[in-house]
C-alpha cells in the first residue's frame, strides 16, 4: 500500500501561521473574553447592552469620542501635510532639524508630553503671557479643562503619526512631474492639485486612518486636559472598572466601541477605496 501523503503547507502559508497564531493569542482570544464578560457578568444577561441603548449619556460619550477623533484627524492632516511637504523637499541641516523635531516627541512618553501642556496652557503659562504681551488678550484665556486643551494636546500627540506616512510617500514622488506639468502650461497651483496631491493621497489616507484609530482610544489627554464634557469612552471604561467595579458593563462599553469603530472603518474603506490606492489589497 502506498502511504497516504501528509498535509502539505505552502511556504507562504507557513510564514503566515506564526503571525496568525500570535493574532489569535493577543487579540482574538482576549476579545472573546471581553465579549463573554459583557454578557455573562455577573449572570447571563443582555442588561449591560440594554443600559447602553437606554441611557443617552453613554451614547453621547461615544459620539463625543468619534467627534474629537475626527477633529484631531482633520487638524493633523492640515498641519501634517505642510510639515511633511517641507520635510520631503528639505536638504542638509534643514532636513535633519525637521526630522528631529518630528521624531523626538516619540521618544518621550505620552504622559509627560500631555502633562507639559498643563503648564504651557495655564492661565499664567507662556501661551497666555505671550498673547497678552502682543495685545491679543486683555486677560488670561481658559485653555485648560475644556475642549480647546484636549484638541491642542491631542493634535500634538498625534501629529508625528500623520507626518511620517505622508513623508514616506512624498519622498518617492518624482519632482520632475510638477516641472513637466508647468512646462505644458499648468500653473504651480494646478500642478500641485492635479499632479502632486493625487500622488501623495495614499500617504494622507494612511495617516488619517492611523491618527483616527489611535485618537479613539485617548485616555490621558482628556483626563488631564479636559473636563466632564470632554469625557471619552476610554475614561468611561476606566471609571466603570476602577470606581464602580462593574466589569460587565465596562466590557459592554469596549465591545460597543469595537463594533462602532469597525463599522466606521468599513465605510471609510469603501468610500476612500483603500484597495485601489494600494494600502489594503482585496
Amino acid at each position: 500500500m502506498r502511504p497516504s501523503p501528509g498535509i502539505r503547507i505552502a511556504p507562504t502559508t507557513a510564514l503566515v501561521l506564526p503571525a496568525v497564531g500570535l493574532l489569535l493569542i493577543a487579540l482574538v482570544i482576549p476579545m472573546l473574553g471581553v465579549l463573554s464578560r459583557s454578557v455573562l457578568d455577573p449572570t447571563p444577561t443582555l442588561e449591560n447592552y440594554e443600559t447602553l441603548l437606554r441611557v443617552p449619556a453613554y451614547t453621547k460619550v461615544l459620539l463625543n469620542t468619534f467627534r474629537i477623533a475626527l477633529i484631531v484627524t482633520v487638524a493633523c492632516a492640515a498641519l501634517g501635510y505642510v510639515v511633511a511637504y517641507q520635510l520631503a523637499h528639505a536638504r542638509g541641516f534643514a532636513f535633519r532639524l525637521l526630522l528631529i523635531a518630528v521624531v523626538l516627541p516619540l521618544w518621550t512618553t505620552e504622559l509627560v508630553r500631555v502633562f507639559s501642556w498643563t503648564i504651557i496652557l495655564a492661565r499664567q503659562g507662556p501661551v497666555n503671557r505671550a498673547l497678552q504681551a502682543v495685545g491679543v488678550l486683555d486677560q488670561p484665556a481658559t485653555l485648560l479643562f475644556n475642549e480647546a486643551g484636549v484638541l491642542i494636546g491631542a493634535v500634538h500627540v498625534m501629529l508625528p503619526f500623520m507626518i511620517l506616512p505622508l513623508y514616506s510617500v512624498m519622498r518617492g514622488i518624482d519632482p520632475n512631474l510638477g516641472a513637466a506639468a508647468q512646462s505644458l502650461g499648468a500653473t504651480p497651483w494646478r500642478s500641485f492639485v492635479h499632479v502632486y496631491l493625487p500622488l501623495s493621497f495614499p500617504g494622507l489616507v494612511a495617516g488619517a486612518l492611523l491618527v483616527f484609530v489611535l485618537s479613539i482610544g485617548f485616555f490621558i489627554v482628556p483626563a488631564l486636559l479636559g473636563g466632564p464634557e470632554q469625557t471619552m469612552i476610554a475614561n468611561l471604561i476606566e471609571n466603570q472598572v476602577r470606581r464602580a467595579l462593574n466589569w460587565g458593563f465596562a466590557a459592554a462599553l469596549a465591545m460597543e466601541l469595537l463594533v462602532a469603530t469597525t463599522i466606521i472603518l468599513i465605510v471609510y474603506w469603501k468610500a476612500v477605496g483603500l484597495s485601489r490606492i494600494g494600502i489594503i489589497r482585496d
